[in-house]
């Protein structure tokens, strides 16, 4: 699904004489060049390693990642040097040279690999860096960074344990009581996976949590530092209570087990490690049995025991006598756990009050979050009755009398009740497995006061300081932008979700479409690369032919949806463009060009088209278009040679072109390049009307034109670049004069055809009447939804993938579109159109972009404020030069298109135009 823009040239790559910046001083003026006269870049900062800033488990090669910085302005990286030692805290010296890279001639600042001797699994290392700019000055080095390397199977030692029972929704405790060795303590690790999800836990204090939902041949399993929570010779507790139920959305159902090994490192030398085996005991739970939720993603409803619970199971001292040994599964790798990976992602929790609680005439209480939260919920029963059983539901709308709705249509066909059993005195009630919902109700006759309630926000751990943020002169522009954003944040946990409600599985085109929202709008990267390298395995684990897994990992083995498969290898060309990462794009072209033979051979050889794509079943079949089916609006389904399926094989062939290039496979560019063209040249020739050049939406089996030309056919072929440029602004006219008549799934399509059409694009943007964002809002919603008619049709009220437009708002609207791999160059053009004003901040992968434009009185005013080691083209909006002054340094290149265009480097750079 490569983001759809002209197919222009991209800029040259940063090296170490690129970039002379003249100073212009005066309108028509160019000013003197950058002399060698500057300051030495200061030290690096933000080192990370797979872009973590300490990570516990390193799987494969390490890549190094760091932030170069300069006070002066137009600069950029020419080289860098990384050393890498030994720990001095645990590796029994002062901090020995592990590898030294030599100062390399380089403006790479990511995903740079390690490049010396092989690293011991478990053991910690320390690295530093310096770097020196254009005029060959050197930094200081960088304060020194850790990380440690992954286990191999091998290393664990240990074995997965379990309880022995039957049940389909399993919450069993585990504990081990140990004596910590009296040396004091310089480094402790646990080492932790479980099937399915877990919650570690130390001394009675719950230290991490973690999901592990992969298929239990290729798990997942997380390192926890913990060095601060032991002391020497003293007792302490190792404990977890797991959850495994079975199959479901995205929940392969794999067997129920727990795999510990915590390692001990003292300061003389010793080492002390604790492993899951017999020796464990293991106690069912205090959550009853209760019905599912749905039929879909298979979650449990939670109806929790607090007689039940067996306070300071998990603390020294504990009486554990009535608990049971535990069932040993076999030692790590067995049979059914074979292998298991460090897990890049994580998660971030935080508690949040309600914004307004109202106490209904029944006595219930209703706290209202403001917007739909992927949640746990919390409530503190000061004053329990032993015995005392409490109703609880969640929900996304309150009924007439303040209520909440407890309708299958309102909740996404979803029970959101809970409920829970008082014992006597003072408790909390805290579920496990968090779902979307916006209010939560508490039956009368609780004891419960509104400041009892909270709840417990998830979502993938990103850096929120570096969010991206947008301030236009349309408040409903803004609203929109911060529906999206939020929305997309909400819907990335362990896994890009369908929805936090329904079903949490990861489909392939919803995980596309939220990745690149998640990118741009908070910089993220390891969701994305897991859930690549996770639909990289679906097709060896299932489909031979080429095609991809429609959600993965799942519950439901080997199901596609054809264009679903279609979006991968421009989805992870996107990636690429964002983040630079060599790495991933060499794993992932292999699968991208099977995808590419998968066309191929379904392109019939008398029109040159993409015919019955094979797979989908059911109102897949062949292709899902959009989705729901209410969404379609009419697109005819009854065509062989589908016009988005052909244009997506297009973006199949470029974007594999394109990764062919980037890995200096010239030859295999070439020929999917003219594939590419080929394709485009058949789209154009036969799935056009000939009268106007309108698309229609494919051809029968017999070779006739379908007579429904869509909206959405017309809207891929301006936003993957295949109507021809003579034809475009009649085809534009079209699609924008047919309102909106794409769905939330697509829509972002619909955004990038109208680019050259701002007016129209601000009004798709926020018409509050019509389908679309701002009749979300209008509505009183507070999440993207899986259709514009979700509250008539029972659809879902919180879908992530309707927020995928956030890119296309950064592009069109504040103007700054990334040209180069890891943001090394963008472009700044505002548009000419549609708003008087915007500034916004987007976090590229070497740093903050920020853009400030505003128009008025018949002048312009623009500032940017780019990065070191990145190159920005600004288009000012001029009939000349000498129209526009510019503060700070900046080099003419031209008039293009009614623009004066400039080429700035890092630093802040103002244009003004009379």
């Amino acid at each position: 699904m490569t983001s759809p823009r002209p197919r222009r040239a991209l800029l040259a790559s940063l090296t170490a004489a690129a970039l002379l910046v003249p100073v212009v001083a005066a309108p028509g003026t160019s000013g003197a060049a950058v002399t060698a006269a500057g300051h030495a870049p200061q030290a690096p900062v933000q080192l990370s390693v797979g872009d973590r800033a300490r990570p516990l488990n390193v799987e494969g090669t390490p890549l190094f990642g760091w932030r170069p910085r300069d006070v002066d302005p137009g600069e950029i990286q020419s080289a860098y040097r990384i050393v890498v030692r030994t720990d001095p805290a645990t590796g029994g010296g002062g901090g020995e040279t592990v590898w030294d890279s030599g100062k390399v001639a380089s403006g790479r600042q990511e995903y740079v690999p390690y490049a010396g001797p092989a690293l011991e699994p478990g053991a910690a290392y320390t690295w530093t860096v310096r770097t020196w700019d254009r005029t060959g000055r050197a930094s200081a080095w960088s304060r020194p960074a850790s990380f440690e390397i992954g286990l191999r199977d091998q290393d664990w030692q240990a074995s997965w344990i379990r309880r022995t029972t039957a049940e389909a929704d399993d919450y069993t405790l585990a504990r081990k009581d140990i004596t910590v060795g009296p040396s004091p303590v310089v480094r402790a690790r646990v080492h932790i996976a479980a099937s399915h999800q877990y919650a570690l836990h130390l001394n009675g204090e719950v230290v991490d949590r973690g999901p592990a939902f992969n298929y239990a041949d290729d798990g997942y399993y997380r390192t926890v530092d913990v060095t601060s929570r032991l002391r020497a010779g003293r007792p302490a507790t190792l404990g977890a209570l797991y959850h495994w139920y079975g199959g479901g959305q995205g929940r392969p159902k794999g067997e129920p087990g727990l795999l510990v090994r915590l390692v001990v490192d003292h300061a003389d030398g010793s080492r002390q490690v604790v492993v899951s085996d017999a020796t464990w005991q293991v106690s069912r739970a205090h959550w009853k049995q209760a019905p599912r939720r749905n039929g879909d993603g298979g979650d449990w409803v939670e109806d929790i025991d607090g007689t039940a619970e067996q306070r300071g199971w998990d603390r020294p001292g504990f009486d554990a006598s009535g608990w049971q040994p535990a069932q040993v599964a076999g030692q790590h790798p067995t049979p059914v756990f074979t292998r298991l990976r460090g897990q890049e992602t994580g998660l971030s929790y935080r508690t949040v009050r309600p914004e307004k609680v109202t106490r209904l005439e029944s006595g219930a209480l209703v706290a209202d979050f403001g917007k739909v939260i992927p949640a746990v919920p919390v409530v503190r029963f000061r004053d329990g009755q032993a015995g005392r059983h409490v109703d609880m539901d969640a929900g996304y709308v309150v009924k007439e009398d303040g209520s909440v709705s407890r309708s299958k249509s309102d909740n996404q066909n979803t029970d959101l009740s809970y409920g829970y059993t008082q014992r006597d005195g003072d408790q909390t009630f805290r579920a496990f497995t968090y779902e979307g919902f916006r209010y939560f109700e508490i039956a009368p006759g609780a004891g419960v006061e509104p400041e009892d309630i909270s709840a417990v926000v998830q979502h993938t751990d990103v850096d929120l300081a570096r969010t991206a943020r947008l301030k236009t002169s349309d408040a409903g522009v803004d609203a929109v932008y911060d529906l999206m954003r939020r929305s997309a944040l909400y819907g990335s946990q362990s896994q890009f979700l369908d929805t936090p409600t329904r079903e949490k599985g990861q489909f392939l085109g919803d995980a596309a479409d939220i990745s690149l929202a998640t990118m741009a709008a908070y910089g993220e990267r390891r969701l994305t690369r897991q859930a690549i390298r996770e639909f990289i395995a679906s097709q060896s684990r299932y489909w031979p032919d080429g095609r991809l897994n429609a959600v993965y990992p799942n519950g439901d083995g080997k199901r596609d949806i054809p264009d679903y498969t279609q979006m991968f290898p421009g989805w992870v060309m996107d990636y690429y463009q964002q983040s630079g990462d060599t790495a991933t794009l060499a794993e992932a072209y292999p699968v991208m060009n099977a995808v590419a033979g998968y066309v191929r051979r379904h392109v019939d050889a008398g029109t040159g088209l993409v015919t019955d794509l094979t797979g989908g079943s059911g109102a897949y079949r062949y292709g899902i278009i959009d989705w729901p089916a209410t969404m379609r609006y009419g697109h005819d389904m009854d065509t062989a040679a589908r016009t988005v399926i052909n244009i997506l094989g297009v973006d199949v062939f470029e974007a594999s072109a394109r990764a062919a290039e980037a890995l200096g496979k010239a030859d295999e560019a070439a020929t999917l390049r003219a594939e590419a063209r080929t394709l485009t040249g058949a789209i154009n020739a036969r799935l056009r009307r000939p009268a106007d050049g309108i698309y229609i939406d494919g051809l029968k089996g017999d070779g006739a034109q379908s007579t429904h030309a869509s909206q959405i056919a017309n809207a891929y072929a301006l936003a993957y670049g295949v109507a021809p440029a003579a034809d475009r602004d009649r085809v534009r006219a079209y699609t924008a004069g047919l309102g909106m008549r794409m769905g939330p799934f697509t829509a972002h399509r619909l955004m990038a055809a109208l680019a050259e059409r701002p007016d129209d694009f601000v009004t798709r943007l926020t018409d509050a009447e019509g389908p679309g964002w701002g009749n979300i809002l209008a509505r009183g919603g507070t999440f993207t939804w899986e259709s514009w008619d979700a509250p008539e049709t029972g659809q879902s009220h919180s879908h992530p993938w309707g927020a995928t437009a956030l890119v296309d708002v950064n592009r069109t609207l504040l103007g700054a579109t990334v040209t180069a791999p890891a943001g090394a160059a963008v472009r700044v053009r505002p548009p000419a159109t549609g708003l008087d004003r915007a500034s916004g901040t987007l976090p590229l992968q070497r740093g903050d972009l920020r853009v400030d434009w505003r128009r008025g009185g018949g002048g312009f005013s623009l500032t940017a404020e780019v990065p070191v080691n990145v190159r920005a083209e600004v288009h000012v909006p001029a009939r000349s030069s000498d129209e526009v002054r510019v503060t700070g340094q900046a080099r003419f290149l031209g008039m293009r298109d009614g623009h004066a265009v400039y080429e700035t480097g890092s630093g802040r750079v103002s244009f003004h135009r009379r």
